[in-house]
C-alpha cells in the first residue's frame, strides 16, 4: 500500500512537474462538482493510478485532479471508494498517502449524511467535529509504515479545532447555517433499521454515513489536518415518515452542492 502511493505521487510529478498542493480536497456523493471548479487543472483517472480502486457508485467520478481553487494549490479526490463495495478498508491508504506525498498537509473531506437531530433539516450542512468508527474494521490493519506515521497514533484530535474555528468564520461570513456535531460510520450498503439509527443516537452522533472516517484516520496518522463537512440528505430511518433511497441522497447533496461548494472554496481561500 505504502509502495503504491510512493508510485502514484511519482508518477503525478512527472506528467504534473512543479506543483505543489496545499490543500487535499475528498468529494463525496453528489458533491463532485467542486473538481470541475479547480483551473489550470490536470487529471488522472484512479485507473491510471497505482492502488487507485475504481469507484463503482454513482455520483463518484474517480479522479485526481491538481490545479488552483481560490487562489490556492489543491489535490482532489473527485469521488471516493467504500468500504461496502468490497474493498478492505486499507485500500484508502494509497488515495491519502498519495495527497500527503504531493504536498498536503491539511485534508478537506465532504459526505452525504443522515440527520440523527429531530431538528436538522435535509439539505443542511453540519460540521464534523468528531466521529465514531461503527464500520467493524480500520485503515491501518496489518503492518505500519513507521515513514508514514507511528504505530498506535492519536484520534483525540481528529478533526482540528483550529480548522472547525476557521470554517464557522466563513460560514458565518457567507450567512450559511452551519450545525456541528459527532459523524458515525457504518459499514453499509444499507440504510440503517430504525433500531440501529436509535442506537446511534444513544451513542452520541448526530449524523450517520458510510464513509470519511477511513481517509481521516489515514490522513491523521500520516500528520494531516483534517476538516470535514456533511449535507444532511435526509433524516434517518424512523425519523421520518419516508422510504430512503440513493436517489433521494443524490438529489438532496446536489440541490445543496452550490451553498457547500462556495463554502469549501471560501474556506481554501483562507490559505492563501
Amino acid at each position: 500500500m505504502s509502495e503504491d502511493a510512493r508510485k502514484a505521487a511519482a508518477l503525478i510529478e512527472e506528467r504534473a512537474p512543479g506543483r505543489n498542493p496545499k490543500v487535499g480536497l475528498v468529494l463525496g456523493s453528489g458533491l463532485g462538482g467542486l473538481g470541475d471548479q479547480v483551473e489550470d487543472a490536470v487529471a488522472f483517472p484512479f485507473s491510471e493510478l497505482p492502488g487507485f480502486p475504481q469507484p463503482t457508485v454513482e455520483g463518484h467520478a474517480g479522479r485526481l485532479i491538481l490545479g488552483t481553487l481560490s487562489g490556492v494549490e489543491v489535490a482532489c479526490l473527485q469521488g471516493r471508494v467504500h468500504l461496502y463495495e468490497g474493498h478492505p478498508a486499507t485500500t484508502v491508504q494509497p488515495l491519502v498517502r498519495t495527497l500527503k506525498l504531493l504536498g498536503c498537509e491539511t485534508l478537506v473531506l465532504t459526505n452525504a449524511a443522515g440527520a440523527l437531530d429531530l431538528d436538522a433539516k435535509p439539505g443542511q450542512l453540519m460540521l464534523i467535529t468528531d466521529h465514531i468508527n461503527g464500520q467493524g474494521t480500520n485503515p491501518l490493519l496489518g503492518k505500519n509504515d513507521d515513514s508514514f506515521g507511528p504505530r498506535f497514533p492519536a484520534m483525540t484530535g481528529a478533526y482540528s479545532k483550529a480548522l472547525q474555528a476557521r470554517m464557522k468564520t466563513v460560514a458565518a461570513e457567507q450567512g450559511v447555517t452551519l450545525r456541528e456535531g459527532t459523524y458515525i460510520a457504518l459499514l453499509g450498503p444499507t440504510f440503517e433499521t430504525p433500531a440501529e439509527i436509535r442506537m446511534c443516537q444513544a451513542m452520541g452522533a448526530n449524523a450517520v454515513g458510510m464513509s470519511t472516517v477511513p481517509e481521516v484516520i489515514v490522513a491523521r496518522h500520516c500528520g494531516m489536518e483534517c476538516a470535514a463537512v456533511s449535507v444532511l440528505t435526509n433524516m434517518g430511518a424512523g425519523l421520518a415518515d419516508e422510504e430512503l433511497s440513493h436517489d433521494q441522497t443524490l438529489e438532496f447533496a446536489q440541490k445543496a452542492s452550490a451553498t457547500l461548494q462556495e463554502l469549501i472554496k471560501g474556506f481554501v481561500g483562507t490559505f492563501a
